[in-house]
């Protein structure tokens, strides 16, 4: 069979991919052109030094300015021709009204890649227009040929509340490369590094939070990490440090962050793998946004133990976590607590290896293209 050729719309700043959702839209493609011809369209303000011999060009504005890029309509229509692209995916909902007039006037179907239910995170994020965005994407998403979700979760929601048809519907999860778990030798030599780099005593617990840090549903997590879980911690133990992990922090809350003994923030690390598998634990206070959390993804693909709150941990089913992922109840900080100060931490449990399968990029890629192909 021909291999297919592919135009992709992104609509945000992806490359140098640092942040786990543009780990995702990169790992994705550096995959799926392994396997097909694909030509990817960016927003002007993507480095395409960090792009890994992807056929890109950047031209796009970015979402926040997004209806500029009418301009643009011919000029994309003009590549699907000279490329003889069979398919467009478009990256989040956000252009998936441009992906509709290049469907109208080229045949091309086109299919949204769905992260999060856009218009829930922008009302959790308290956003005017959250309303507006709803029915804009619902409406769009009815007009998509297909639907890629991240989260399962996300997309029983749209097929039970928007009435989208199941058979354009399918959950590509967040992807890793790793294909086995790390060994205890593994985490214990992690341990000792970060116990020397930072001077700790050999029985502190060792906790990890990481993320974006300026997205409002992470800055939340280290308010409730400071405000309820340190409080809580100190009453029964001396013995623990948080590493929280990550960029684009406010000045505010790296102040914050600084003022607590008990955390060590590391700003942006490069590898963040040690970290992961030299922790006790993950834990996940996330109480906002929607779509599945790259970071448990992550978490889990290094064998790392996870405390969470429920609807922190939508979208990673049990067959995945197994025994991995300890649930709490939304804001039941008293119980988030007391699993952290179990002795079961870090637990003899291993990462089911049917997520080093179900989870791999090739596997994810590979679906999509029995996707299109069907």
């Amino acid at each position: 069979m021909k291999q297919p050729s592919i135009l992709v719309l992104i609509s945000y700043r992806v490359f140098p991919a640092l942040m786990g959702g543009q780990k995702c839209i990169a790992s994705f493609y550096q995959e799926l052109h392994q396997h097909c011809k694909v030509k990817l369209i960016v927003s002007k303000d993507n480095d395409l030094k960090a792009t890994n011999g992807l056929d890109i060009e950047d031209f796009l504005y970015n979402h926040w300015n997004g209806f500029a890029n009418i301009q643009y309509l011919f000029r994309l229509l003009k590549i699907i021709k000279t490329n003889q692209c069979q398919y467009l995916i478009i990256e989040h909902s956000y252009f998936g009204w441009l992906g509709y007039l290049i469907q109208l006037l080229s045949k091309t179907p086109f299919i949204i890649r769905v992260h999060n239910i856009e218009a829930h995170r922008f009302r959790d994020l308290n956003r005017n227009g959250w309303k507006l965005y709803y029915y804009y994407e619902k409406w769009i998403c009815k007009r998509a040929d297909k639907l890629w979700f991240t989260s399962p979760n996300d997309m029983v929601w749209m097929q039970e509340n928007w009435k989208i048809s199941n058979e354009k519907c399918m959950a590509l999860p967040y992807g890793i490369d790793i294909t086995s778990a790390t060994t205890y030798i593994e985490k214990q030599a992690c341990r000792s590094i970060l116990l020397d780099k930072f001077t700790l005593n050999s029985y502190s617990k060792l906790f990890l939070f990481n993320g974006t840090l300026d997205y409002l549903p992470n800055t939340d997590a280290i308010r409730i990490i400071i405000t309820e879980l340190l409080p809580r911690l100190s009453k029964q133990t001396k013995g623990f440090r948080i590493f929280v992990c990550g960029n684009r922090i406010t000045e505010q809350w790296e102040k914050e962050l600084q003022k607590h003994p008990e955390i060590i923030y590391t700003g942006f690390v490069k590898d963040i793998s040690t970290y992961f598998k030299g922790t006790d634990c993950f834990i996940n206070p996330v109480t906002l946004g929607s779509g599945l959390k790259t970071k448990l993804v992550e978490a889990l693909s290094y064998n790392q133990d996870i405390i969470s709150v429920v609807s922190g941990a939508k979208g990673i089913e049990e067959t995945y976590s197994g025994k991995k992922i300890k649930l709490v109840a939304d804001y039941d900080w008293d119980a988030f607590v007391h699993e952290m100060m179990s002795n079961n931490l870090p637990s003899k449990n291993d990462t089911p290896e049917i997520f080093y399968t179900d989870f791999n990029w090739k596997h994810i890629v590979e679906k999509a293209l029995l996707s299109i192909q069907s």
